[in-house]
């Protein structure tokens, strides 16, 4: 219940939001690398380490005295309460009256002691699946080991895991054949499951609700493929299934013995840690899978129990809602220079976009400004090759995150990426005068007027903001801390917006409307558009 939270705040109505206000004013006409030329300390002042992470944020538009203030709002909107009353259990979830207890998975937070037993349960049966798995002791419908398994999901219940089967699988070679299917469309299906022998394969069906519709769907394309290749229906073997819907999962035809309990508490973009992330333990085991959530209690620990002044997570989601609302940044690019983190963007697209893309606050009053930044990315150094341009010379305000993961020992490939990343936060940072252009062009035997031509063409404005986050090693646990780091960052904003980061009525809305042209449904209330679109459809045959 909201009464179980602290009193909402609205943050522009505090003395430190007329004061951010003033200061984004100075800021939006002060050039970054002025800010350095005057404070010989700033480096220092803006960079944070936490664990196995470090923050530089020394390149974006702030300074000290940003950050006091932002810390200020934080208090004034009381987000200490707000952290506490997240890891207490309180109803932080508060339009659906229920806590937001991930972290509970990890060993971050408390399990509710109504949930203890059945989630111990829970807990010990996932860990003999996997154990079962790896020991080639499960069985399928014709006797043969079960070493192959597709993951049946999509939103949360696909990229977390993907993200973690991707990232670890750039460090080590997977155990297991693991794949993931989530695309409504056929052909994701068949191109994942080509080449895997019926006979040998495990399907994760993974649905909180157990009635999402591409899940659904790639279900009954599994069980047609099973039951052609191994001619029979009797296919249950190759079945898990992971929801908080059991019934649900039941009535589908799945037995109790093969369903794995999701808390209503995990929200489904938070929901790696739970039996959700099985993937991850099938591909690397089980104790790589504990190296992850580790990481992840580690980065908890410390957004608890750090002071705000040193907290790293805190200190994100402040550069967020600054860049956001203050200075009136829309868009969020963010950079991990590693392959192995290709899907790190669209992991963190659903957590803020999803979480953060509300307008509606706890008091039932609108926001009155942006709230989540649009995010979207690539991994390095292939974006330098398709969108930094932009960057460079475009005309759209931007902030950027560059994720630098640094193994021990750092080899000769992984010193060159880094390096990489560095520079282009350097050079984007710094960008090329009128004057630097001229000198340039002057050495390449250029006569005047071309020169003068040419220089605008080649001058780049600079005074990009980004942030450069590197890692201490690079391994599950290290992972963990990064994706936790974000995922605390992302409610820090929801709490000083007043908005609720777990549910996602946007989207259900949707569904809704996808089921009611799936059932040829009433068209009366969609638009002429949609109509005479749906029309066409129903023709083509």
């Amino acid at each position: 219940m909201t009464d179980s939270l602290p009193p909402f705040v609205a943050p522009e109505q505090t003395p430190a939001w007329a004061e951010l206000l003033a200061l984004a004013d100075l800021w939006l006409a002060r050039r970054i690398t002025d800010a350095f030329s005057a404070d010989a300390a700033r480096v220092d002042a803006l960079s944070l380490p936490a664990g196995a992470l470090w923050l530089d944020a020394s390149k974006q538009a702030w300074d000290a005295g940003v950050l006091a203030q932002l810390l200020a709002l934080a208090r004034a909107v009381r987000l200490p309460e707000g952290i506490e009353a997240l890891f207490a259990g309180a109803e932080v979830n508060f339009t659906e009256r229920r806590p937001a207890l991930h972290m509970a998975c990890r060993g971050g937070a408390d399990v509710p002691p109504a949930d203890r037993e059945r989630f111990a349960a829970t807990e010990s049966r996932l860990q003999a699946f996997v154990t079962a798995f790896h020991r080639g002791e499960l069985r399928g419908a014709t006797g043969e080991r079960l070493d192959h398994a597709v993951n049946l999901g999509i939103g949360g219940s696909d990229l977390g895991p993907r993200l973690a089967c991707e990232a670890l699988s750039h460090l080590e070679a997977p155990q297991r054949n693991v794949r993931l299917v989530a695309n409504l469309d056929p052909s994701d299906f068949s191109a994942t499951i080509r080449g895997l022998e019926a006979a040998r394969t495990l399907f994760v069906v993974s649905s909180k609700s157990f009635g999402t519709a591409e899940t659904l769907a790639n279900l009954e394309r599994a069980r047609a493929w099973l039951s052609r290749e191994l001619g029979t229906h009797e296919t249950a073997a190759h079945f898990l299934a992971v929801t908080s819907n059991p019934d649900k999962a039941q009535a589908l035809g799945f037995a109790p013995d093969r369903i794995l309990w999701l808390p209503p508490w995990v929200g489904g973009r938070y929901s790696l840690w739970s039996a959700v992330g099985l993937p991850v333990a099938l591909a690397f085991g089980w104790e790589r899978f504990l190296e992850l959530r580790a990481g992840a209690r580690r980065m908890d620990q410390h957004f608890r129990t750090e002071p705000l002044e040193r907290n790293l997570p805190v200190w994100l989601g402040l550069l967020g809602l600054w860049n956001a609302n203050l200075l009136d940044v829309p868009s969020w690019a963010v950079l991990p220079y590693d392959q192995g983190l290709s899907w790190f963007p669209a992991w963190l697209q659903q957590l803020e976009m999803e979480s953060n893309g509300k307008r509606c606050r706890r008091d039932g009053s609108l926001v009155p400004y942006p709230t989540a930044a649009v995010v979207w990315g690539m991994s390095g150094t292939l974006g330098q090759h398709a969108f930094h341009q932009l960057f460079y010379q475009g005309t759209r305000r931007l902030t950027l995150d560059f994720i630098v993961p640094l193994p021990r020992p750092l080899d000769a490939g992984r010193r060159a990426l880094a390096q990489h990343a560095l520079a282009q936060a350097g050079a984007l940072l710094a960008g090329r005068t009128r004057d630097e252009v001229r000198a340039a062009l002057r050495t390449q035997g250029l006569a005047p007027e071309e020169i003068e031509a040419l220089a605008p063409h080649h001058e780049i404005p600079g005074n990009r903001p980004s942030s450069v986050l590197l890692t201490d090693g690079w391994d599950a646990s290290v992972l963990g801390e990064l994706l936790a780091a974000y995922e605390h960052a992302t409610f820090v904003r929801g709490w000083i917006w007043g908005i609720d980061p777990f549910d996602q009525y946007g989207v259900e809305l949707g569904k809704e409307l996808a089921r009611t042209l799936a059932a040829g449904g009433t068209l009366a209330g969609f638009d002429p558009s949609t109509r005479a679109l749906a029309a066409r459809l129903d023709a083509h045959r």
